[in-house]
Formats: C-alpha cells, sequence, structure tokens
C-alpha cells in the first residue's frame, strides 16, 4: 500500500467553459493513469450561466475518476457584459483574464485553507492553471504555492508567446501593421499577419492581456505542453536554451503528449453506423472545432466543392454567425434553426444523401477519426485535432479560422510537410475550385498516400515518446517530481 508521504495533491484551475475544463481534466486522467500517487482538485470558476454545459460533464468524471475532486468557488459578480450575454466570453476574450482577477479572492481563500490541512497529504503541493487564468499566479505568489502552466497548443505557439516580451520591445509597430516576417527562436518565419490573432493589435486589451501573460510564463515553475519532442524538435530546443527570453530566465518544459483521449464515453450513434457502411478509407471527415463558424456564403462554396469532388463524406456543420445575411433572408433569430436545407444550396443534400452524411454542431471526433472508413480529415488546425488525426494515422487537410491556428499551420504545413493546407484569400474565404482540389488531392492522389505515411510515421514516434522510457514518459515522471518536492523557483 503506497505511504501517504508518498501522496502528492495537485490542484487544476481552468477558465470558464467546457473546452477549457475538459483540457485540465484531460491532462489529470492522463497523469492518474501513470501516476498513481497523485490526487487532483479541479477548481470551478464559471459563471451560473455556464454551468449547465459543464455539470454533467463534471458528474460523469467524478464518477469515473475518485481520484479528481471538484471544488465550485464562490460567484462573483459579474461585469455586465459577461452577466447579459451568454457568450461574453467567446465574444469578448480579454474576459476571460478580468474574470479570473475578480476570482483572486475566493482562490486564495480555498488555497489557504487546503493549505492548511491537517493531513499533510491533502495539502496541495502546486496549482496548474491555462493561459487565461495567469492572475492566479498572484494568489500562488503570496502563498509560496508553484505555479505550473498548461499549454496545449504545441510548443511552437509556446514559443511565440515567450518571445512576445521581446518583440514588443523591438518595434512599436503593431503586427498587424507589419510587412514581411516575424522571425521567434524554433519558429519557421511567419508572416506577421499570421501570429496568433490576440497579439496583431497592441492597442487592444487583449494584446495587453496576453504580454502580462507571457511575461507570468517565464516566472512560472513549469511549462507543461500536449507535444512531443519527436514532433517539434527545433521549438523545444529553443525554449530549453533559453533563447525565447533572452532577458531573463526559462522555467522548465515538460512535454508530456500527446494527449489522446482513448474514447469519447459514448454509445455509438448514427454517424458511426453510417460509418460502418462506407467502404474502407473512402469518407472524408470535416468537422472544425466548437467555435469554427462559416458565413453562408462560404458554406456554399464548400458544398459545391463537396459535390464536384465526387468524395464521400461526413461534415459537422454550425449555424452561420448571428449577423450573417442568411438571418436576414429568412427573417429568423440565429439561436432558432432553419434546417439544413436552408443553409445548403437548393438540393445539395438530396443529391449527395447517397455518399454525405451532415451532422449538426458535434461528432465523436476521436471515434471518427479511428473508424476504418475514414481516409481523411479536414481541421481548423487546432492542435489536439492534429494529434488526434496524427494517433489515427488520418491524412489532414488544415483550415485555420483564429487564435494560434496559422502559426500552427506554417509549422506543420509549410515546414514539417505533414498536414495539406487549402489558400485562403485575404479575408480569409477559400474558393470552391480550392478547396475541391485539395480535397481530391488529399482523397484522390499519390499526395494522400504519402501524406498518410507521414502520419504513421510520426504517429509511431508519438507512441514511442509515450512508451516506458520515451521522450514523453520521461518528462512526466520529471514533472511529477517537481510537483513533489513543491518547491518555488529559485531566483538567480
Amino acid at each position: 500500500m503506497m505511504e501517504k508521504a508518498d501522496r502528492c495533491h495537485i490542484v487544476m484551475y481552468p477558465s470558464p467553459g467546457r473546452a477549457h475544463l475538459n483540457s485540465l481534466v484531460e491532462l489529470a486522467q492522463f497523469l492518474l493513469r501513470h501516476h498513481s500517487c497523485l490526487s487532483v482538485t479541479v477548481l470551478i470558476s464559471s459563471p451560473p450561466h455556464l454551468l449547465p454545459v459543464i455539470t454533467p460533464y463534471i458528474s460523469s468524471v467524478s464518477s469515473a475518476n475518485p481520484s479528481i475532486a471538484f471544488l465550485h468557488l464562490p460567484s462573483v459578480s459579474l461585469p455586465p457584459s459577461l452577466s447579459t450575454a451568454p457568450t461574453g466570453f467567446s465574444d469578448n476574450p480579454a474576459m476571460y483574464f478580468e474574470f479570473a482577477r475578480l476570482n483572486n479572492p475566493n482562490l486564495h481563500q480555498a488555497l489557504s485553507e487546503m493549505l492548511s490541512a491537517s493531513k499533510p497529504s491533502q495539502k496541495p503541493k502546486a496549482l496548474v492553471i491555462d493561459f487565461y487564468y495567469s492572475s492566479a499566479a498572484e494568489v500562488t505568489a503570496a502563498l509560496h504555492l508553484p505555479t505550473y502552466y498548461f499549454h496545449p497548443a504545441g510548443t511552437n505557439p509556446l514559443a511565440a508567446f515567450l518571445y512576445l516580451p521581446t518583440l514588443h520591445k523591438l518595434t512599436t509597430t503593431s503586427l498587424k501593421d507589419l510587412d514581411g516576417n516575424v522571425d521567434i527562436p524554433g519558429v519557421p518565419p511567419i508572416p506577421a499577419k499570421h501570429m496568433p490573432s490576440r497579439m496583431l493589435d497592441r492597442s487592444s486589451r487583449i494584446y495587453g492581456h496576453f504580454l502580462e501573460t507571457s511575461t507570468r510564463l517565464a516566472e512560472s515553475a513549469g511549462l507543461i505542453c500536449n507535444t512531443f519532442e519527436a514532433i517539434e524538435p527545433r521549438a523545444v530546443k529553443a525554449i530549453s536554451q533559453g533563447l525565447c527570453v533572452p532577458d531573463g530566465r526559462t522555467p522548465p518544459v515538460y512535454c508530456i503528449g500527446p494527449l489522446v483521449v482513448a474514447n469519447d464515453h459514448i454509445s455509438r450513434g448514427d454517424c458511426l453506423s453510417w460509418l460502418d457502411s462506407q467502404p474502407s478509407r473512402s469518407v472524408l471527415f470535416m468537422s472544425f472545432g466548437s467555435m469554427g463558424v462559416f458565413s453562408s456564403k462560404q458554406l456554399t462554396e464548400i458544398a459545391h466543392a463537396l459535390e464536384r469532388s465526387g468524395v464521400r463524406f461526413l461534415w459537422v456543420v454550425r449555424n452561420p454567425p448571428p449577423d450573417d445575411e442568411i438571418w436576414r433572408n429568412l427573417a429568423i433569430k440565429s439561436e432558432d434553426d432553419p434546417g439544413m436545407d436552408a443553409i445548403f444550396p437548393p438540393g445539395f443534400t438530396e443529391r449527395t444523401k447517397e455518399r454525405g452524411l451532415v451532422l449538426k454542431s458535434w461528432a465523436p471526433q476521436v471515434a471518427v477519426l479511428n473508424h476504418d472508413s475514414v481516409g481523411g480529415f479536414v481541421s481548423h488546425c487546432g492542435w489536439n485535432s492534429v494529434m488526434e488525426a496524427l494517433w489515427a494515422s488520418v491524412p489532414v487537410i488544415v483550415w485555420p479560422l483564429f487564435a494560434e491556428q496559422k502559426l500552427i499551420r506554417a509549422y506543420l504545413a509549410w515546414d514539417l510537410k505533414l498536414v495539406l493546407s487549402v489558400a485562403e484569400s485575404e479575408g480569409g474565404f477559400v474558393t470552391r475550385d480550392e478547396f475541391a482540389g485539395r480535397v481530391t488531392e488529399l482523397m484522390c492522389s499519390e499526395k494522400g498516400r504519402e501524406g498518410r505515411e507521414r502520419m504513421a510515421e510520426m504517429r509511431n514516434a508519438a507512441r514511442e515518446a509515450l512508451s516506458e522510457g520515451g521522450s514523453s514518459r520521461v518528462a512526466m515522471a520529471k514533472l511529477v517530481d517537481s510537483f513533489k518536492s513543491g518547491m518555488m523557483r529559485e531566483e538567480e
């Protein structure tokens, strides 16, 4: 039986929303599978209007994982922009940072009570936070509790975030106004306008939050990354050697990924049954993340491209944004469901019903990617989605939409040549000719076969990293040892 002295209690503190909660809970589950000495408390700070979205998930995790506990912090008074708009966080990402600061007194109270526990095994050794909740570092500094950041998007974006304070000093011009490429240690040259969208305008409030958080990243006890060294060797090396923080010290980087859930914990649905009836590697799966929405004009172009290509497809579709012209033309509200036929070109669903299936809003992505019928994947270039495709050896077309996705595209498509990419216009629009060409290239040409082979090679590298003695397992062991030490970083 494990001695209580060997137990290590970690607190995780995600920013509001299901996606951020999922990310840290999956990290907790992943660590617990390999290190049973850990116990984890997840602090929930989501405002009341978001609780119905996450409560069923919390209940499911709690029943399946007794080593993970959830603690709800008291509600805080919300600014009007959040208290009146259910989508306030996604519409105004700066509110994540400001909401975190509002919660600092509650965080201080919760952590203080845990640190005062009578049993040493119940006292937390560390706090793990995500990027948006960086102001929690003010609380942990006062309590002398080490703070770690979990970065789910790989080390190329992490290098950019760490280097942002240096870029800020090198120029007084916003990235959106710069011509040419930005040079970041360990990262391939990238057009300035393709940098993470929240970093483009230095006069914006969100830029100020990103700049402050980028500074705090370098002051943390450690950076935990959902990646493995073999897929991003240059970025990992540049960060580890301190090249991204030339004026200070860089904390340890723990590349413990890829974190891919074994399944989606769901029963078989209609889409998996439909895939059962399709030929092996014949279906193109298209999904653009929880926030990936297209205009009605872009949806029409995609539909025409799919019809022209002749490929089988499984397409996850979300309604166009609230300001789209379709809502004016249909004279209904954006929260109403107009039905698929109203979104697509006339007759599209009827003409493609023998080879295509359209789903509204969601599909069990991991299960779909691992189905034998799936031969290709079109993604928004979210890092988690790419890792899931890699784990299943499914070749990918990336279509970056926001955040750090263009930076990830620059590495995976243009530098590593692991994935294909669409070519979009200055405004992000992709024509039917362009998309049909990429789909045909992926599903019907030698490039598609080569893409699958490259994915399989990288999957083997990922599995080696996660095997006993592999780089990710070694990094994970070092991370747990760091947790157990409970030591704040020594100052130089």
